[in-house]
């Protein structure tokens, strides 16, 4: 937690504001994380995951330092247009995108689309078509699949194709007049391992070394994201991300580096943000449970925490009770669905002298809580978000 917000948090408890859980992010840190991801790989374009985060105050930060931005739909597309950024700075990446989406971001300026199929080449060809824009014009890049070993959160199997049938999509796009641009992957989400982008730059190269013979020349590679914040476990830093993809696509491509781009989102907001919520009860289960105790917040999976899913990701949280006995909880969230708890499987300790009504503070939380808060279950208010 920064001093800005530990100071915010304090001022608004004091002026009686603090009813219902809100999150709290910090642009100083967004700063800070941007310049690091920046310096760590100079000769790389960065582009935003704007889902992480949209914040309009994030988005105009990151459009002022000179960011790029990947989006999956159009609202996306416009809220980074809205932000500063000009069309020739964003990326269409969802590979799964209606053709009347492709041709509205094509009449917005997009110019850079992700597919992972021919069938999606085939949307933008038709659209770049209805919309008189020569296909040419266009750049499309293919995604592959990533195994996602080392990562909190795998992202296999929905989004990529096998690298043979990369090179298939590419010459479909070639032969359709589009302009093949390159290739893309993604190592999976809170990704620990810094060697996790050797595999995948191996296969881009075979990919580019392949479409070569066909008359193909490739140019770019999107190495997504992947990149960590901090929860409970330590993570490398930036630096060293860095560094290993760095000696990884020397090791693959050798001194004809391609074009890079990074799409950052949890490592760019993650640390920024922190959630104050609050208990709303404390219960147990049993005489035999006697230990356990489960702990009710004002905030669960549907009201922002819903990477806690599987209890992939568990958050730091901080009381005004630290130090005191621990013993584990089983914590849940406030709504009546059975599937709103966060960690039972392997509960998590909090001092026995936490009471009804005390604040809880949930680090950590500045990517992708409030995104997934976007509707009132069971008429709980979508999560807040102040930006300081």
């Amino acid at each position: 937690m920064t001093d800005r917000i530990r100071d915010f948090l304090r001022v608004r408890r004091d002026l009686g504001r603090d009813e219902g859980p809100v999150m709290v992010l910090d642009l100083d840190v967004v700063r800070d994380n941007y310049t690091a991801f920046a310096r760590a790989l100079p000769d790389t374009r960065v582009f935003y995951a704007v889902k992480a985060n949209p914040a309009p105050e994030v988005l105009r930060l990151l459009a002022d330092m000179g960011s790029c931005f990947d989006t999956a739909s159009v609202a996306e597309i416009e809220m980074a247009l809205s932000a500063g950024a000009t069309a020739d700075r964003i990326s269409f990446g969802n590979t799964i995108k209606k053709e009347r989406c492709i041709g509205r971001a094509l009449r917005l300026g997009i110019r850079l689309f992700a597919v992972d199929c021919e069938a999606e080449v085939e949307k933008i060809s038709r659209a770049a078509a209805a919309s008189g824009i020569a296909t040419e014009a266009v750049q499309v890049f293919c995604r592959i699949l990533c195994d996602g070993a080392g990562a909190d959160w795998p992202l296999s199997r929905k989004f990529g194709c096998e690298p043979d049938m990369a090179v298939d999509v590419l010459e479909h796009a070639h032969r359709r007049g589009l302009s093949a641009y390159g290739v893309s992957f993604h190592v999976g989400s809170q990704q620990g391992n810094t060697g996790a982008w050797d595999g995948a730059l191996a296969a881009a190269s075979a990919i580019f070394r392949e479409c070569a013979t066909r008359g193909i020349g490739l140019s770019m590679v999107n190495l997504g994201g992947g990149f960590p914040t901090k929860y409970l476990k330590q993570v490398p830093g930036v630096e060293s991300y860095g560094d290993a993809i760095f000696r990884a696509l020397t090791q693959h491509f050798g001194n004809r580096l391609p074009e890079t781009i990074i799409e950052p989102g949890r490592g760019m907001v993650g640390n920024a943000g922190l959630i104050e919520a609050e208990v709303v009860l404390i219960s147990k289960k049993s005489a035999a449970e006697a230990e356990v105790r489960w702990v009710y917040l004002d905030i669960g999976k549907f009201g922002g925490l819903a990477e806690t899913m599987d209890e992939s990701i568990r958050y730091p949280i901080r009381t005004d009770h630290d130090g005191d006995r621990m013993s584990p909880c089983v914590l849940a969230g406030p709504t009546c669905d059975s599937m709103d708890v966060l960690y039972e499987r392997d509960p998590y300790p909090l001092p026995v002298s936490l009471s009804i009504g005390d604040k809880v503070l949930i680090e950590g939380t500045g990517a992708y809580t409030t995104t997934y808060a976007a509707v009132a279950f069971n008429g709980f208010p979508p999560l807040q978000q102040i930006v300081i």
